[in-house]
This record gives structure tokens, sequence and C-alpha cells, in this order.
């Protein structure tokens, strides 16, 4: 039995205003909490026993999955007190393991949706006898990530860190966020004070000689630390191009939860998530779009690769583009939201406050 770390205690702060009330990994895509679409392919991928390191919003986590025994999985909860990064997370934790020295124990981000073959990674790890291993994807800008080159066997050979200049893209695999530690390397990481994995720990263990071997796996892959991009994994797994057991309906142009209520003539596409309790009324026009649970959007309204917050409303012949609308908020009849958008938590936007075009 393989154990697993599932890093959830980032604060989520370029999502704001989704992550006001909810931490990142609760946020809904397609129609249940992020995490649960993670914690589904880890018990699929034979994993039973995971440890959640938690620390923003903490509390949320438990009440909505207990024990894990509905997902079929024993789950602990650790709350990280002060801040203490990736590695000092790992460390934090490693008391609730069960795992021997030489186990394996896998380690997954809460913000990362992938369609990573878990097992392939940890065979990987067991037949290199790697004392890390890490899952690689090749981007094809890889500027804005670390870049992490390997020999001709997979082995990692340096860690390097953002690319400046053209000259130090030296390979287009990046870390992508999923490891597969050695059990006795997360105990000795130091204890008590904040330690990155990416910065520290990794770049110390190859200085020390440790084995480090890369496993490229190029499936679908996607940091969901950006309003967009939470968005476009919401609708990506309505639509069946992000793999997950945990999707609550048939995979399509849509996904409408029981509770929902949506007009005859309202069309929903690009894989549109209508949440429970939430309504969307006659010749509304939502296309790759998730709107929360409890959500009204008024008629004529035409809503494209935004986010509408729980309890939120869009008014009436309103046009939202690449935007999100914070729990709890009023747009007005009449608005024009561009790209970028973000319209906090029970803020409220008046009728025709708002356009990027004339009003004719």
């Amino acid at each position: 039995m393989t154990e697993a770390i599932l890093l959830v205690g980032g604060k989520g702060t370029r999502l704001r205003p989704l992550t006001v009330h909810t931490p990142k990994p609760m946020v809904p895509a397609a129609g249940v909490p992020f995490l649960t679409h993670q914690l589904a392919r880890a018990r699929a991928a034979g994993v039973e026993h995971i440890v959640l390191a938690t620390s923003y919003l903490a509390e949320v986590f438990e009440p909505c999955f207990g024990d894990g025994s509905a997902l079929g999985l024993h789950l602990e909860y650790v709350t990280e007190e002060e801040p203490l990064g990736t590695g000092g997370a790992l460390r934090n934790v490693a008391s609730r393991l069960h795992s021997g020295p030489d186990d394996p124990v896998l380690v997954f981000n809460g913000d990362i949706l992938t369609g990573l073959d878990i097992r392939a990674l940890i065979g990987t790890h067991e037949s290199t006898g790697a004392d890390v291993s890490l899952h690689l994807t090749k981007v094809p800008d890889p500027r804005a990530y670390g870049l992490v080159p390997t020999d001709a066997t997979g082995r990692v050979q340096a860690f390097l860190e953002k690319p400046q200049t053209a000259e130090e893209i030296v390979t287009d695999q990046i870390n992508a966020g999923a490891y597969v530690f050695r059990r006795s390397v997360i105990d000795a990481i130091p204890a008590g004070r904040p330690v990155s994995v990416e910065r520290e720990t990794f770049p110390g263990l190859l200085a020390a000689g440790a084995h480090l071997q890369g496993m490229v796996d190029s499936t679908y892959w996607l940091d969901l630390g950006t309003p967009a991009a939470f968005v476009r994994g919401s609708a990506d797994l309505v639509l069946g191009r992000a793999p997950s057991p945990a999707v609550p309906g048939r995979r399509g142009d849509r996904l409408v939860l029981p509770t929902a209520t949506v007009a005859p003539d309202a069309k929903l596409t690009g894989g549109t998530v209508v949440g429970e309790g939430a309504y969307v009324a006659p010749g509304a026009r939502v296309s790759g779009s998730a709107i929360l649970p409890g959500a009204v959007i008024e008629p004529d309204a035409v809503i494209t690769d935004s986010l509408v917050g729980t309890r939120a409303r869009v008014g009436e012949r309103s046009v939202l583009t690449g935007t999100v609308v914070g729990d709890g908020a009023i747009v007005g009849a009449d608005n024009e939201l561009r790209e970028g958008a973000r319209v906090w938590c029970d803020a409220h936007i008046p009728p025709a406050a708002l356009r990027f075009s004339s009003d004719q």
C-alpha cells in the first residue's frame, strides 16, 4: 500500500476573491470541491492512506471529507500553526505516516490538475531505486517555471530557477508538482522551520549525491493558480479532457447538478457546470463557465469563461467574459465585464454601471 501526503496549505492569493471564504482546493470544479478529484484519482491508483497538510482555512476540510471512508480512503489532517513551506509541511506530517524508512510516499499539490499515471511514477521510483522521483512535464514556454534537465536514463541533473534568457532554457521539462519520496528522505528534512523542497531539499539532495529520478509524463497538466486556469480546469473535467473518477455525471458539453434549474431555452456549452440550487434563466447563454451553488443568472445574460460565486447574481443582458464574481456579489443588468475582472464578495454593481463599449 502506498501512502500519500497532500499539500493543501496555500492561501490561494492569486485566486482571490474565489478563496476569500474557501481554500483553493475546496473551490468547486466540475461540481465538487477540486480536492475530491485528486483524492479519487489517488484512490484509483491504489493509495489508501492520505495525510492532508493544511494551514489556510484548515477547519473546512474535515467537515467535508471526514475520515475519507466515503471515498474508500483513510484521511488524516495536520494543521500548520505557522506556514512551513512545501518541505516543512512534509516534515510536519511525517509522524502520521505508517511506512518504513525505504517505503515510497506519494506527495502531491492541492492546486495541480493532472492526468499523471500515478502507478507509473511509483513504478519508476521502485525500479530505479531513487531517493525521490519527480513527475516532469514538457511545456511550450518554460520561462514561468523552474527547469529540470535529466540525463539519458532520466536521472535529474539540476534544478534551474526560472530562466531569464533564451540561453538559460536548456530543457522544456518542468517540475510538475507530484513526487514519490523514500520515507527516510522526508524524515531527514529539518523540523520546525520553513523549508522549500524546490529550493532547498531537492538541490541539497543532488549536491549530496542522492538519486533523483525524473519521469516525463506529458498527459493533461494544469496549474490552477489563476482564475482563468481554474475555470478552464473545471470545464476540461466536464468535457472529459482532464480525467477524474469524481465528476458527478456524464462527460459532455454541460454538467447540471440535480437541484439546479436551467430554463429550456438557456444555452449551456463548453463544459459549463451549474451547481446545486443555482438558476439559469430563459435566454441566458453560458459557455465554458462555472456557476457555483445558489447563483442566479438572469434572462439573456451572456457568460463566457467565467466563474460566478456561491449565491451571486448576474443581471439581465449583462455580458461577462473571463470574469470572476465573488460569493454573494450582485452584477446588475446591462453591465459588461471583460477579461481579468474580479468582482469582490458581496459587492454590488448597479445596472448599466460598467461597460467596455458604448451603450447602443
